[in-house]
């Protein structure tokens, strides 16, 4: 139901956005979850990268309750969220060239591991040569992005391309370009972004399809406990001694 205040029309957005998502997008999460399945059961190792607020979603699903142990944040340094001052460098840093493969080649990934890239618009360098040098690692790479921004900005990627160019698999969150879902006659600027609601989502859905994937071939998926739980602790520890050569965490 339709609500007019402002808190109302942004649940009434998000929830479109995700059923849009869930309806539009099932193939490519089933695929990119089969993905990540097949990765583990070869014994490859997962990571995870967003610059910005592309971050958070990648954070998301590491070390998380619920999760996959074996998926490893891929940190660009000045680049991980907005922890560094100014805040405005992390945006700069993700045009910067030759970066995304540095930061590649200085770690632990290689080839038969799997990247997942987050990237709203996928226009800039960093996401997008992330993406171009991990498949020349062979590396498989499942990108995040909004497929809108292809068609409605410019690339600042030296070739031209944007980040859903250069993947395995794509997951297109349907965001709008510009991320804000609501306008007022009031407010001089849109408000109320949605990205990092669908984008976590978006992702969550595709480690539950891996889970289910590994136990239906006879796999116990490597799963996280809650901390705060009783026997939380114990069990990771099980985790993390099993699987501690493809964790990089706790390092």
């Amino acid at each position: 139901m339709s609500d007019s205040k402002p808190a109302g029309q942004f649940f009434d957005a998000a929830i479109g956005l995700l059923r849009r998502v869930q309806d539009e997008e099932a193939g490519t999460i089933e695929a990119a979850g089969l993905l990540l399945a097949d990765t583990v059961a070869s014994g490859g190792r997962l990571f995870a990268f967003g610059a910005g607020h592309s971050s958070l979603a990648a954070q998301d699903v590491v070390y998380r309750a619920g999760g996959l142990a074996l998926m490893n944040l891929l940190a660009v340094p000045g680049a991980v969220g907005v922890d560094v001052m100014p805040a405005t460098l992390g945006s700069a840093l993700e045009r910067v060239d030759g970066l995304a493969s540095v930061v590649l080649d200085c770690s632990p990934a290689r080839a038969g591991d799997t990247l997942v890239i987050i990237s709203l618009s996928g226009r800039n360098a960093l996401p997008v040569e992330m993406a171009l040098h991990a498949r020349d690692l062979g590396l498989k790479v499942i990108g995040v992005t909004s497929v809108a921004y292809a068609t409605e900005t410019t690339s600042r990627h030296h070739s031209g391309t944007y980040l859903k160019d250069h993947c395995d698999i794509v997951l297109d969150s349907k965001i709008a370009t510009g991320d804000a879902e609501l306008t007022l006659d009031t407010i001089p600027a849109p408000f109320a972004p949605a990205s990092t609601v669908v984008t976590s989502a978006i992702l969550q859905a595709v480690m539950a399809t891996a889970a289910a994937s590994l136990a239906d071939r006879g796999i116990e998926p490597p799963l996280l406990r809650s901390g705060n739980v009783d026997g939380g602790h114990e069990w990771n520890g099980q985790v993390f001694e099993k699987y501690g050569e493809r964790i990089f965490y706790r390092h």
